[in-house]
């Protein structure tokens, strides 16, 4: 077994499959989108990082959200630009295997960060008088580093269990990056306990935090209503709108593509939804959560007036 998993030492990505004309348009949309996250992400998180009005609970776990924006676009949009340009340029086995890992680390790291937002919401609108004391600074790390401590182990085992398939031909993946589904095709050997262990996880890792969020947002919308104030009900909504908007957007994707029966979804259409979270959802994030939040925009427009002070001074 070990002589042929050695046999192959790097992989060939297919990619898209489309006319070179077409590979350059996308070369130059995607490498504005890439821009663009990096772009937003990194202005959200300069924004979160000066400005202590946005030191809260909530910004805490939001800058954690762009960081795993900003590792999600890094990870896999390179590698997808130089397939683009050159198809035929390999990747290597430990790169690929890394790939994999780091991708799952980010997307179960989201996943469960997602369910801590719901919980912050939660609390900061149905326990508002007991927000500070049960959403202290301790808590929130808590929190923040067993998500990325379970996203860590869970890709571990994802990994270590398909580090022990032989792959020994072909070293073709039809995708854009080492997707853990489309390398297990190439593995001569039984993965049957690798899809059951991935279609167990999904169930834990998706629909079981899907559940959790749901029922916060259920006591959040009863809570809402009760509020006398129409100006108040308008600022509770547009607090968690956007972070509703996000769950969608993600967990939407993952069930579809983790949970749906894979006849009802090609291969080419798989790719598509892993634009969401390789170059979409990294790229749209930050965009619901500044456009929908007037804490953020408050602070960027401050920050714009600064700037054009100082130039004006310096002038």
């Amino acid at each position: 077994m070990g002589e042929n998993q050695t046999s192959v030492t790097e992989f060939i990505l297919l990619g898209f499959c489309l006319d070179p004309r077409i590979h350059m348009f996308l070369f130059g949309l995607f490498s504005l989108f890439y821009t663009f996250t990096l772009l937003e992400n990194g202005i959200i998180l300069g924004l979160i990082s000066l400005d202590s009005r946005l030191h809260t609970p909530m910004y805490f776990f939001l800058s954690h959200l762009a960081l795993i924006d900003i590792a999600y676009a890094c990870n896999t949009v390179p590698q997808m630009l130089v397939n683009l340009l050159n198809p035929a340029k390999p990747i290597s086995f430990a790169g690929c295997i890394t790939q994999t890992f780091l991708f799952l680390t980010f997307a179960h790291t989201e996943c469960l960060l997602l369910v801590v937002m719901s919980c912050d919401r939660y609390v900061a609108i149905c326990h508002p008088l007991r927000y500070s004391a049960i959403m202290s600074w301790r808590v929130c790390s808590t929190l923040t580093v067993t998500s990325w401590a379970c996203g860590s182990l869970l890709a571990l085992v994802h990994v270590s269990l398909m580090l022990r398939l032989p792959f020994c031909g072909p070293h073709e993946i039809n995708h854009f990056f080492c997707e853990i589904l489309s390398v297990l095709k190439l593995a001569c050997a039984d993965m049957r306990l690798n899809l059951l262990v991935i279609f167990v996880a999904g169930v834990f890792i998706l629909v079981g935090p899907l559940c959790l969020v749901l029922v916060s947002y259920t006591r959040i919308l009863v809570t809402i209503l009760r509020i006398q104030s129409r100006e108040g009900r308008r600022k509770a909504f547009s607090t968690c709108s956007s972070h509703l908007c996000v769950v969608g957007l993600f967990f939407g994707s993952a069930i579809v593509t983790y949970m749906a029966p894979k006849s009802h979804h090609p291969e080419e259409q798989q790719k598509i939804l892993f634009l969401f979270y390789s170059l979409f959802n990294p790229m749209l994030n930050p965009l619901i959560y500044s456009l929908r939040n007037t804490e953020v925009k408050g602070t960027l427009k401050r920050g714009m007036c600064k700037e054009s002070h100082s130039q004006l001074v310096d002038i």
